[in-house]
């Protein structure tokens, strides 16, 4: 057993770094993987928020026209 560690130790030492290693870029994947899907729905959420914030300043925009439009008439008459 002794010979079996000191020859070939640092290759089972190496081993279960590597299994390790493995271990931990697998939860990174994970971890990241779930950030990403996060990351999507906030992203729908900000579309969102921005598509009503666009119709709000549009319907703002359509009523100074209009009130310019009829005030340019008002003074046209």
């Amino acid at each position: 057993m002794e010979v079996l560690l000191t020859k070939f130790g640092w290759l089972i030492g190496g081993a279960v770094a590597a299994i390790v290693w493995l271990v931990r870029l697998e939860a990174i994947a994970i971890s990241n993987r779930q950030e990403i899907k996060r990351l999507w729905g906030q992203r729908g959420e900000d579309l969102q928020v921005a598509k009503e914030a666009r119709e709000a300043t549009n319907a703002m925009l359509s009523e100074i026209r209009n009130d310019v439009k009829d005030l340019l008439r008002a003074r046209e008459k």
